[in-house]
């Protein structure tokens, strides 16, 4: 296999694992939905932050709106996995074709990182560690879950964005 042909099937191959890794969370979100429902619903509610917290009147403690934000992360896991899988497929499809064709073929695989990383860095960190505290609670905090996925995406987003080229 020629270096650029190797490079090509790495970004495949790192596109498809985000793809397949976020389509298991999503099928597992759906499947043992109660779970991580739990997990939103406490963090929405803001019940487990630190005693007097001057921010706990930004908790929102209506179940409908606990099972709807629960039901746009899921969906959004969906979206993200559907696009990396999809621009996975675009990308092989273009494996041999010239630089300007791959680099096009780019644009499923750079949306659906790109969502992922919204769900995780703007829902999970920003949202969720930050607006609702929920780097307090010492029994509901997904930051550091939230981080690897963060990073593992952003990695692979610099790299697949990146040129083909050899010099």
């Amino acid at each position: 296999m020629e270096k650029p042909l190797a490079i090509r099937a790495s970004k495949i191959f790192m596109v498809f694992g985000i793809g397949c890794l976020v389509l298991v969370v999503a099928f597992n979100n759906v499947v043992d939905y109660q779970s991580n429902f739990l997990f939103v619903q406490h963090v929405l509610t803001m019940d487990t932050v630190y005693p007097g917290n001057a921010l706990k009147h930004r908790a929102i403690t209506e179940p409908l709106l606990h099972h709807a934000a629960y039901a746009f992360i899921i969906f959004s896991q969906f979206v993200t996995a559907i696009l990396c899988l999809s621009g996975a497929l675009r990308l092989l499809r273009h494996i041999k074709s010239d630089e300007a064709a791959f680099s096009k073929a780019k644009s499923l695989s750079i949306a659906g990182l790109s969502c992922g990383f919204g769900l995780w860095f703007f829902g999970f960190m920003v949202i969720g560690a930050e607006w609702f505290c929920m780097w307090q609670s010492p029994d509901w905090n997904g930051q550091q879950s939230a981080f690897r996925f963060v990073v593992s995406i952003v990695l692979v987003l610099i790299y697949v964005a990146q040129s083909d080229k050899i010099a």
